[in-house]
């Protein structure tokens, strides 16, 4: 501590081995707190259901690799998986369809909702609002914090109806009639046909299209706690309604910090705009002075390929094949993925292409819009969302998230009354510089570090917020228990 005394700190490990020091006894017994903008070097929760080996490029669910999940399970053994904590067999499967196909409608006065909405709103705006308001449908008389089966049937209404209203988003930005969901369609299935279908023709279902955005879904349900899911948790720590928790999520996914990456990386394909362009946009790419940046490389938790990726890119290979279509930013991309990984500036960087790289042009070639991509991903993303959520309220006790600041105002200062004040003084505000912002969208800072005052999760970079001299501390940690 300051004045010299050893501060003792348990040591825990967790299943991986991974080390944590706890730190909850800092303040309350030596008045010391934790400086970690952003979180990068703090656990703020335990949980069961995702895990992440940068290092070995591995993501697993339950401890099932994503890769066997996305190859041989669907969204019904994905969703029971996060939910319930094991795969189903063929009964609870079964059951488990039967419970989701029950909750895909919505609420008659909620599609009112809809109708309320400029026609060129924006499908995530029109989600963060509809999404929470069924929490008025679903008030706090009918759910607990402490009812096993309540939270599961939660569970599964937000997995069901989030695909029913991200289809009606669509119609409503489209200006076309919304389109109500199927009992014989499975969930990517009546996701495209509530998206596509419309009443002046029959929608014929491509099973290899709608495949590929189930894996898509499925590749994005869950990754650890990025900042989407963290603000699940926080909102959830007050007991607030769980549809509130994940219209929470879905703000904190719109931002471009997190969501969207796909989207940056077709934007970059396109500016890019030929094979032959390629090698002076990567020597601008390493160019600091350069804005141009290099979408859809590198993840901060990913100092190895990132699993999903590889996914993706047989995935995306199968879909254009299939339907056809000769893509001229596919081309661009294999051979910007080409160059870069012969690359040593790329190689030493450990930048391989994450999942965004190729996922932007999996959905322009089912035929999604740009301003689709985010809900798209915040469709997967909430059953991540509504499983942390649960994982959370089974605690036997949930505490408060309330972080601590570190304080650079003013201490304290005169009141001036108001004819006495002059221009910029007595009790007038100061800017200072923007803070961090982290994300999970799985692609921001990409080949190069080409800072803003928001950093997402590909930033690997520690960023000094401190001036002037820093006093060192010496901790003593002790290895006593173990997570």
């Amino acid at each position: 501590s300051p004045d010299g005394t050893v501060i003792r700190l348990p040591v825990l490990a967790d299943a991986a081995g991974q080390t944590f020091v706890d730190i909850q006894r800092l303040y309350p017994a030596h008045k010391i707190c934790a400086f970690d903008p952003g979180f990068n070097s703090t656990a703020s929760c335990r949980s069961a259901i995702t895990f992440i080996d940068g290092e070995r490029g591995r993501l697993t669910y339950r401890g099932y690799p994503i890769e066997d999940l996305a190859a041989r399970g669907d969204m019904a053994d994905c969703a029971c998986l996060l939910l319930r904590g094991t795969l189903p067999n063929k009964t609870q499967r079964g059951e488990f369809r039967h419970l989701a196909r029950s909750h895909r409608m919505v609420h008659e006065h909620l599609i009112r909702f809809f109708n309320g909405f400029n026609h060129d709103a924006h499908p995530m705006a029109i989600m963060v609002s509809v999404v929470g308001a069924l929490s008025a449908f679903y008030d706090d008389k009918h759910m607990t914090y402490e009812n096993a089966e309540q939270r599961y049937i939660t569970g599964v209404r937000v997995f069901a109806k989030m695909a029913t209203i991200a289809a009606m988003a669509y119609k409503t930005a489209h200006g076309q009639p919304i389109v109500y969901p199927r009992d014989d369609l499975n969930y990517a299935q009546n996701f495209m046909y509530m998206m596509f279908a419309l009443p002046t023709r029959r929608y014929a279902l491509d099973p290899t299209a709608a495949r590929c955005l189930e894996v898509i879904l499925m590749l994005h349900a869950d990754h650890e706690q990025n900042a989407s899911t963290s603000t699940v948790r926080i909102a959830g720590s007050s007991q607030a309604n769980p549809f509130a928790c994940v219209a929470a999520g879905v703000a904190s996914l719109w931002g471009p910090a997190h969501g969207g990456a796909n989207e940056a990386v077709l934007e970059m394909l396109e500016e890019i705009g030929s094979v032959e362009n390629i090698p002076s946009c990567v020597k601008r790419a390493k160019d600091k002075s350069d804005p141009f940046r290099l979408m859809g490389f590198g993840h901060r938790l990913y100092k190895n390929v990132d699993p999903r990726a590889a996914l993706m890119r047989n995935m995306c290979h199968t879909l254009l094949s299939h339907l056809k279509i000769t893509d001229p930013l596919l081309t661009i991309a294999m051979e910007l993925e080409k160059v870069a990984l012969s690359d040593e500036y790329f190689i030493s960087r450990k930048l391989y292409p994450n999942v965004d790289f190729y996922s932007g042009i999996c959905f322009r070639a089912l035929g999604i819009p740009r301003n689709m991509f985010t809900v798209i991903f915040a469709v997967g993303r909430s059953l991540g969302w509504i499983s942390q959520w649960c994982e959370m309220a089974s605690e036997p006790v949930v505490r408060i998230s309330r972080p601590r600041q570190m304080y650079d105002g003013e201490l304290e200062r005169a009141f001036v009354p108001i004819g006495e004040r002059t221009n910029g003084g007595g009790g007038g505000e100061s800017e200072g510089e923007g803070g961090g912002g982290d994300g999970e969208g799985e692609d921001r800072e990409p080949a190069v570090v080409k800072r803003s005052s928001f950093c997402s999760e590909e930033d690997d970079e520690i960023v000094n917020v401190l001036s002037g001299e820093v006093r060192m501390l010496d901790v003593h940690v002790a290895n006593t228990q173990q997570a």
